[in-house]
């Protein structure tokens, strides 16, 4: 089931094009790292989601409910804490919480045991007579936290999470979220890419208005490098190859595009960097074996997010 659904979502503000018509879904228990530079579209993306703003066209939905055709519904499903949470600095934690909790409509009896459950989940439970003042920034993200989980929403929306908190404060929010993750559907903005990869199932990533990647980060990798790229090491077995014999073996696979010759870690060791359209590994080994040559090293090239990021949205 989808949690959230995006189709065609368009807005501009005067000439300028903030969104160019993007698509995307959410699927239920997911968490998803929404991700794009400065000036992509992220921001508008998320406050049409959360009904902030109309879109200029296209349509949303959070969790079956139109954005537009039936707002409160769609806002009674989802929690957002954007990243400068509204916060009250001379309010008590616990008066602020229920204030909260009364714009919702919660019960009386339904808001003291929500506020008691958030509390415990979010660990702000020895801080909830202090004044939110007094908190340190990990603490208010804490406390922001908490309201978005106070009417137990199904769905979270967190712009920007751990903006400006030291990297103590960063851990405890990011397995905060992950923690979170496991009962609830996210959709988590971020410029820390380290933060995606720790809690993420998935990326999106936009640039300038549109849509420029949707996946996993190892399926994202794949594409964006144009395809899987091995790192091979072979030594001779019950035969010795030449070099140039083992190569041309290796090229004639079905699926490989390239073989670049590396430095090996012996000389009487072969060593390759394939580009293969397609995962053969399997092909690999067996041609391997059948060649008489030992099998060193079969590993795939790891190119982080930051990297994949960088080429998506370069220019």
């Amino acid at each position: 089931m989808s949690a959230i659904e995006v189709e065609g979502l368009h807005k501009s503000y005067g000439a300028h094009v903030a969104l160019r018509g993007i698509d995307f879904t959410v699927r239920s228990g997911e968490v998803v790292g929404f991700l794009g530079p400065n000036g992509a579209g992220k921001s508008t993306a998320m406050k049409i989601l959360t009904g902030y703003i109309a879109p200029s066209g296209g349509s949303a939905r959070i969790d079956g409910r139109d954005v537009l055709g039936d707002p409160i519904a769609a806002r009674s499903r989802l929690g957002y804490l954007p990243e400068h949470a509204p916060l009250y600095l001379d309010m008590r934690v616990e008066d602020y919480l229920t204030y909260m909790g009364n714009v919702r409509g919660l019960a009386r009896a339904t808001l003291r045991r929500a506020l008691d459950r958030v509390a415990e989940e979010t660990g702000i439970t020895a801080r909830l007579k202090q004044p939110i003042g007094d908190l340190s920034k990990g603490y208010r993200q804490r406390v922001g936290l908490a309201q978005a989980l106070l009417h137990s929403p199904p769905i979270l929306i967190l712009d920007e999470p751990t903006t400006g908190l030291d990297p103590n404060q960063i851990v405890e929010i990011r397995n905060l979220i992950r923690e979170v993750g496991r009962s609830k559907t996210v959709l988590l903005s971020t410029h820390i890419l380290s933060e995606v990869q720790a809690t993420c199932d998935r990326v999106i990533i936009i640039h300038k208005g549109a849509l420029v990647a949707d996946g996993s980060t190892s399926e994202i990798t794949a594409r964006t490098s144009g395809g899987l790229l091995l790192h091979v090491e072979l030594a001779a077995g019950t035969v010795e190859l030449p070099r140039d014999v083992v190569e041309a073996g290796l090229r004639a696979l079905a699926g490989v595009e390239q073989v670049r010759v590396r430095e090996a870690a012996a000389a009487s060791h072969h060593a390759f960097e394939l580009l293969c359209r397609e995962d053969v590994r399997a092909e690999i080994f067996r041609w391997t074996v059948a060649q008489g040559l030992v099998l060193l090293e079969m590993a795939p090239e790891r190119t982080d997010l930051e990297e994949v990021f960088r080429r998506l949205t370069a220019a």
